[in-house]
């Protein structure tokens, strides 16, 4: 049974790769009636698989290990939010990957504030990097839908295949471990600016927790809280 907000919500989910950000939007999306969400990943994603010219220099980017510029990021942000309606102060929404340092998130009040539909909550999902390693050494995905497996706690039914289609199961590129440690780095260089940002915006909460299930019931309680 799913909970109605009584508010608008408009969440940004900030954590390390792995941390489990796209786990944690499912539950919102299951659990709370009204919220949506979108996925710089899944975006860019979507924009690789269609070898978009987007597309075809993300790949480049990230195969090397490297973080896709801000102004592409911004550019797919933008055009989705626009096209989804979703640049008003009555939507509710969750964002996952962006923005991901200051100057992002200065473009991202850029978009919304003319809107009145600025952030209400930042969370950052904070995870021992241990786990995070441990985590992507398991993880595997269905390339085609973006589904993941952990061969840990959320194995597939039948090894390297996947659930729905049957279909061979894939290491992204940038989960490979000599390229996921450089993004772990950079990912540090660039949030520690974000959230200091977002702190003296007042909107900032640090959820702390090995898993997605430690982490889940606080965020559960902050949303019903806050936004029910």
């Amino acid at each position: 049974m799913t909970t109605a907000l009584t508010r608008s919500a408009r969440l940004l989910l900030v954590g390390a790769p792995g941390a489990g950000k796209g786990t944690l939007t499912d539950r919102l999306l299951t659990n709370f009636s009204g919220l949506e969400a979108i996925s710089t990943g899944d975006l860019l994603r979507r924009e690789i698989k269609n070898e978009s010219k987007i597309g075809v220099a993300a790949r480049s980017i990230i195969k090397a290990g490297g973080l896709v510029p801000d102004n592409t990021i911004s550019q797919l942000l933008q055009t989705e939010l626009e096209t989804k309606g979703w640049l008003n102060a009555d939507s509710s929404w969750i964002l996952d990957g962006f923005p991901r340092n200051r100057a992002q998130a200065e473009v991202l009040d850029e978009m919304l504030l003319p809107h009145k539909a600025n952030l209400s909550h930042v969370v950052q999902l904070d995870v021992p990097e241990e786990v995070i390693l441990d985590r992507i050494e398991n993880r595997w995905v269905h390339l085609a839908s973006g589904r993941i497996y952990n061969l840990t706690f959320n194995p597939p039914k039948v090894a390297g295949k996947d659930d729905v289609t049957g279909e061979p199961l894939s290491k992204r590129e940038d989960d490979k471990p000599e390229v996921f440690k450089k993004r772990l780095v950079a990912y540090k260089q660039e949030t520690e600016p974000l959230f200091e940002f977002y702190e003296k915006r007042g909107v900032l909460v640090t959820l702390k927790g090995e898993t997605s299930n430690i982490i889940w019931p606080k965020l559960e309680q902050l949303i019903k809280t806050e936004y029910c």
